[in-house]
């Protein structure tokens, strides 16, 4: 057990009490069930950003990131280079048909394009996947304070489960919101203090570590392997983390929910445009810092991976550090978990409560049961977070791993409803099922690595659905409404402005921000490429960061030019009359 200390009781205690604080004061401004899920649309792009940057960057990455690049070394990233491409088409896409609609639930669309059988199943794959993930942050923000305090994991587990609630019950998605943004803070913090420790506290000159770690394969974060039993490939990055981070960004009510209480299309999409630009550079401080604490503790094994960053900064005997460190984790954790049970609980008032128990009830209603579901869940999950306090591997690809079952029928229920033309319910469902059995059969009889599991329900379900679809109602002979080409027929057909403020408010059509992910992911190719390339060699490394950096800072600049130039051009054309959306 360590001792924590006053100071390091007083850090801790202070953000506890100022998130506590927060969602009191929140709390009173929400009158109504739609106040609790979306807040009143006031509310910064920035900070909502900020706020879907932070539910995914959870303690699994601060905890189960280094733990399972201790392990695998650098090549871990290769599961988070998609950021770019994935935001890239949740931005063009899912973010119009939600934000549009002024849904509350995500899945409301599920019954406009199909019909409510279809948005009650991806309704309750929500329901179980997210309670499983959240199970799994709880367990890991449970372990911070058994390993720091002594106090038994399981009764952990009920004392953070009860600090995320309280606010979340009173405040909503606003507090949930602002009191992410105050956990960004503490949680950046946190681990720029740990790495820049690591960094300066290695026993040789870190050229010497980082050559020695290139020797023993850690800095190679290309694996381009065809072996499908691996992990860690790039091909299972860019192919099979793409339709999988999809589904976690465009068709998580967790993650888009927030992006609708946003005030406009354009501040919407510039939220989620905010994880595309950040993701890959967050994900590698968290990853580089499990490769730095392999070189420091020179590959020693520890009982339980995840407490890696625990046992440092518990040892490195700075006054308050793990005050700070504590803080973050479990910052990091309450993002994740406030997310959570709001947006589970509206999915259940929204497609169950209201849409088949009490359909007529005033908002004050709807605000109670809201907040009765966010008790609810909050209680259920503690069950599946005892389970988890079993395992000693990374959380964070554990987690990965049980998300990789339900995300190929997620994927293909929107995608297949945005473009197909002669999908229907029965064939959609028909391919669910078999999508679910493929996957658990690859899971139980091959050595498959699990990011392929994405990919092989989308193709298994895409697939049965179609041929399901042709067999049981035949083809259709117009497209839907609610598909791309429907949205966008419709749009010209009312002579409607397919855009608003300089951003496209139909379906399917780019915005100039999302051209510059494309970039970055190129870019962040050629980066890890360079860092191993030219890491035995100190000169040719420094010159290729401050060309990289030099790229950076003149796309940045000019970005922003080409932006000022166009607020000029659009605010121009207002003035004289014209009509700039067009």
């Amino acid at each position: 057990m360590y001792e924590f200390g006053a100071l390091n009781w007083t850090i801790l205690g202070t953000y506890i009490v100022l998130t506590l604080v927060l969602g009191a004061f929140i709390g009173k401004r929400v009158t109504s069930a739609k106040d609790f899920a979306l807040g009143d649309k006031t509310i910064p792009w920035w900070a909502i950003g900020i706020s879907v940057v932070c539910t995914y960057v959870s303690a699994m990455s601060f905890l189960g990131g280094p733990a399972w690049s201790y392990k695998e070394g650098l090549s871990v990233i290769a599961i988070h280079l998609n950021y770019p491409l994935v935001i890239f088409f949740i931005v063009a896409v899912f973010m119009p048909f939600f934000y549009n609609n002024g849904l509350t639930s995500i899945y409301e669309y599920q019954e406009r394009r199909f019909g409510k059988a279809s948005r009650i199943t991806l309704s309750f794959i929500f329901l179980i996947k997210q309670a499983l993930s959240s199970a799994a942050v709880l367990y890991a923000t449970a372990m911070i304070l058994e390993f720091i305090t002594g106090i038994d994991v399981m009764y952990c587990i009920m004392i953070v489960t009860t600090i995320a609630l309280i606010y979340t019950v009173m405040g909503g998605m606003a507090a949930v919101i602002w009191t992410d943004v105050i956990q960004a803070l503490i949680l950046f913090v946190g681990a720029f203090i740990i790495i820049e420790a690591v960094w300066n506290g290695m026993p040789m000159p870190m050229t010497e570590v980082m050559v020695n770690l290139k020797e023993k394969g850690m800095t190679d974060a290309l694996n381009t392997s065809m072996n499908l039993s691996e992990v860690t490939t790039v091909w299972a990055g860019v192919i099979a983390m793409t339709m999988f981070h999809t589904t976690v960004y465009g068709g998580n009510q967790m993650m888009v929910q927030r992006c609708m209480a946003a005030k406009s299309m354009g501040d919407a999409k510039k939220a989620m445009l905010m994880m595309g630009y950040v993701a890959f550079f967050i994900y590698f401080v968290f990853i580089l810092l499990g490769v730095l604490f392999n070189a420091y503790y020179d590959g020693k094994e520890f009982d339980n991976g995840n407490t890696i960053i625990l046992h440092y900064a518990s040892e490195y005997g700075l006054p308050g550090l793990m005050g700070i460190i504590a803080a973050a984790i479990l910052a990091a954790s309450m993002s994740s978990l406030d997310s959570a049970f709001n947006s589970m609980a509206t999915v259940s008032v929204a497609d169950f409560y209201k849409r088949f128990y009490k359909p007529n009830e005033s908002e004050e209603h709807y605000l109670k049961a809201s907040r009765f579901f966010t008790v609810m869940w909050a209680v259920l999950i503690i069950i599946p977070a005892f389970m988890f306090a079993t395992s000693t591997g990374s959380v964070l690809e554990v987690l990965s791993k049980a998300g990789s079952y339900f995300v190929g029928a997620s994927f293909c229920m929107f995608v297949l409803g945005f473009y197909s033309k002669h999908i229907t319910e029965k064939g959609l469902l028909i391919g669910v099922a078999a999508s679910f059995i493929a996957i658990w059969y690859v899971a139980v009889a091959t050595d498959i690595a699990w990011p392929w599991y994405c990919v092989i329900g989308v193709v298994v379900n895409a697939v049965v659905a179609y041929v399901a679809s042709l067999a049981t109602t035949g083809k259709q002979t117009t497209m839907h409404l609610y598909t791309v080409k429907g949205q966008q027929a419709e749009y010209a057909r009312l002579n409607k402005p397919v855009k608003e403020d300089g951003w496209y408010v139909v379906p399917g059509k780019i915005d100039a921000p999302c051209y510059g992910l494309l970039v970055m992911f190129v870019f962040s190719l050629v980066l890890l490429w360079g860092l191993n390339e030219f890491i035995d060699n100190a000169p040719m490394l420094i010159n290729f960061i401050r060309g990289c950096s030099f790229i950076v800072a003149v796309s940045v600049v000019g970005y922003a030019i080409y932006s000022l130039k166009r607020a000029k051009t659009t605010k121009q054309l207002v003035q004289t009359g014209q009509t700039p959306q067009q």
